[in-house]
C-alpha cells in the first residue's frame, strides 16, 4: 500500500487502513457494492408498497430444515431451493431405511483464499450423522456422498461447531448402563464421548471421554464452543475449561483417517468399521479450571464489552431474575439485576445481542428491552446497564379492570387478574436479528376467537424504530415458527412450519 493511498484516505496506520477496507469504506472495494445492494434490499422490504404473497405450498410429516437458501425435507432426502421466483426441487433421493436415518446435520462452506485438495471441497456440502454412526459429507447440490467415516461403537447423536466452519464436535448420547447391570452394582464412569474433526479437508483430531472420575459424579451434560469445554452439573453449576489445552496436554498419539493403527492390541483402519475411531485423548487429571458459576437450570451466557456474563440465581423462586456480572471479578454491574416481574405462563428470556454490539436483548410478553453497557461516572472499572431502546406491544385497547358494572347497575368483582401473556392480549412470541440487513424482527400474536392472529414487524436495529408491519393471514395455530431470510438472492423468505401444511411467502 503506497504512502499516497494512505494520505488520500486520511489514514496513517496500515492496520487501520486494512480494517477499514474489510468494512467496505472505500468506493473501489467490492464490499461497498455489497453494502449498497443490501441497503437497497432493506429499503425495498420496508417500503409501504412492498407486499408479501403465497407463492408455494407443500406438506411434510417430518421436520423441515433450512440452510442458506435450501429447504430440506424428509430427513434430508429432499432438497428444494428457495433462491428462485418459485421454490424448485434440487434433488430427491429414494426413501432410506430407518437404519440410515440422519440424526443431525451441519452446513459446510469452503473457506476463502485457501487451496483445497479436491474440487468438490470448493462447493457447499452437508455433514450428516446417521443412526448407524456413519459421518457423511454430502454434496449440497446433489446429495451425493463425497466422504464416509465410520465412528466407534458408541451412540453418537449430536453435531456442533467448536470454531464455525473450522473445527467440528461429534458428541455421543449420554452413556447409560442397562437396568440389570445397575442392579448388579456395576458402575458407569464414562458419561460422554467427544470426537473432534478439522473440516475441509475433513481430518480426525482426536476422541476423548468425559469421565465421572475426572469431572465429578453429578455431570449432566457437556458442550464445546470457541475453544472452551463447558461442563454442566445437576446442582446448577457450570464449569469452563480450556479445550485446546486439554487436546494438547492429554493427546497420547495423533492418528489420521485411513491409517492402519494398533490400539490396545486391536488392529484396524481409522474411520472404517468395525474399528472406527480410537480414543487417543486420555484425560488423566482434572484440567485447570478457567471459570465456574452457579445458575438455575445451568443457564449461563458470556458476552458484552468488557466481558460480562448472565446468570439466574440458583433458586426456583428467582426464575425470571437475571444477574449481569463482570467476568473479570464477578462484580454485579450497576442496574445489573434485570427483572420484568412477569406473571405469565411462558417465562421471559434474555441474551446477548447477536450483532456483536455488546448489547443485551430482554424479551417479555409485552415488552422488548435492548440494554447497553456504559461506564459509571467516576468509576472507570465498573459498568452500568442502561436502556438503549424498548419495543412495546400494542395493548391500547386492553382494559383489565378488577371491578365492572353491568347494564343493570350490578357490581361484578373479578377473582383473578389476567396473565401478562393472556391470549387475548398482544404478546411477543419471536424476536430475531438479520445481520446482513441489520433488522430486528418481532412476531406478536393476539388470540381472536378460536384462532390467533400474528403480525411480523421489522425494526431498525440501531434505534428500534418500526419500519414495516406485515399481517400474517394464517392463524397462529398454523404458524409455529417464522422468519428465515435468504439474503443471497435479495429476496426475503418467510417460512411457516408444521404441524399443518406450510408455505413460503415472498415478495
Amino acid at each position: 500500500i503506497g504512502r499516497t493511498a494512505l494520505r488520500a484516505c486520511g489514514v496513517h496506520n496500515v492496520c487501520r487502513l486494512l480494517t477499514r477496507r474489510t468494512h467496505g469504506f472505500y468506493a473501489r472495494d467490492a464490499g461497498v457494492a455489497h453494502r449498497k445492494n443490501l441497503g437497497l434490499l432493506r429499503k425495498i422490504m420496508c417500503q409501504e408498497s412492498t407486499k408479501f404473497k403465497n407463492v408455494w405450498t407443500t406438506h411434510s410429516a417430518s421436520p423441515i430444515a433450512y440452510e442458506r437458501g435450501r429447504i430440506y425435507m424428509d430427513n434430508y432426502q429432499c432438497c428444494i431451493t428457495s433462491i428462485a421466483q418459485q421454490p424448485r426441487l434440487i434433488y430427491q433421493k429414494s426413501k432410506c431405511a430407518k437404519s440410515e436415518k440422519i440424526e443431525d446435520a451441519l452446513l459446510l462452506e469452503c473457506p476463502l483464499g485457501e487451496m483445497l485438495p479436491s474440487p468438490s471441497d470448493y462447493k457447499a456440502s452437508l455433514i450428516v450423522l446417521t443412526v448407524q454412526n456413519w459421518l457423511l459429507r454430502l454434496s449440497a447440490d446433489s446429495g451425493e456422498v463425497l466422504e464416509k467415516i465410520g465412528l466407534s461403537c458408541h451412540k453418537y447423536r449430536y453435531l456442533s461447531w467448536d470454531t464455525p466452519q473450522e473445527v467440528m464436535i461429534v458428541k455421543s448420547a449420554q452413556n447409560k448402563l442397562p437396568a440389570a447391570a445397575r442392579q448388579a452394582g456395576i458402575q458407569q464412569t464414562v458419561l460422554f464421548y467427544l470426537a473432534v474433526f478439522q473440516v475441509l479437508p475433513l481430518s480426525f483430531i482426536g476422541m476423548l471421554e468425559i469421565n465421572k472420575k475426572i469431572f465429578g459424579n453429578s455431570v449432566t451434560d457437556v458442550a464445546v464452543s470457541n475453544g472452551i469445554l463447558i461442563v454442566m452439573y445437576s446442582m446448577g453449576l457450570v464449569r469452563l475449561y480450556n479445550f485446546k489445552a486439554i487436546l494438547e496436554q492429554f493427546m497420547e498419539q495423533p492418528v489420521d483417517l485411513g491409517q492402519e493403527f494398533n490400539w490396545n492390541g486391536q488392529v484396524g483402519v481409522v474411520g472404517q468399521f468395525p474399528y472406527g475411531l480410537p480414543c487417543n485423548i486420555k484425560i488423566t487429571d482434572t484440567p485447570p479450571l478457567l471459570f465456574e458459576a452457579s445458575s438455575l437450570e445451568n443457564a449461563f451466557q458470556i458476552g458484552g464489552y468488557p466481558w460480562h456474563y448472565i446468570i439466574t440465581p440458583n433458586k426456583k423462586k428467582h426464575k425470571g431474575v437475571f444477574h449481569i456480572c463482570s467476568l473479570k471479578d464477578n462484580a454485579l454491574a450497576k442496574n445489573g439485576i434485570q427483572d420484568m416481574k412477569c406473571c405469565s405462563l411462558e417465562p421471559d428470556w434474555i441474551y446477548f445481542h447477536p450483532d456483536m454490539s455488546g448489547r443485551i436483548i430482554h424479551v417479555g410478553p409485552n415488552l422488548i428491552k435492548v440494554l447497553k453497557f456504559k461506564e459509571v461516572k467516576n468509576h472507570a472499572d465498573q459498568m452500568e446497564i442502561a436502556e438503549d431502546f424498548t419495543i412495546v406491544a400494542n395493548r391500547e385497547n386492553c382494559v383489565n379492570n378488577s371491578v365492572t358494572v353491568t347494564a343493570s347497575g350490578r357490581v361484578v368483582k373479578k377473582r383473578f387478574t389476567l396473565l401478562d401473556d393472556d391470549p387475548e392480549q398482544e404478546t411477543f412470541k419471536i424476536v430475531d436479528y438479520e445481520d446482513e440487513l441489520d433488522l430486528l424482527s418481532t412476531v406478536a400474536v393476539t388470540q381472536i376467537g378460536a384462532d390467533g392472529r400474528a403480525h411480523l414487524d421489522f425494526h431498525c436495529n440501531e434505534h428500534g424504530i418500526l419500519l414495516k408491519s406485515i399481517p400474517l393471514k394464517e392463524s397462529w395455530d398454523v404458524v409455529r415458527k417464522i422468519l428465515v431470510f435468504c439474503s443471497h438472492c435479495l429476496v426475503p423468505i418467510l417460512t411457516y412450519i408444521p404441524p399443518f401444511p406450510w408455505l413460503v411467502t415472498s415478495d
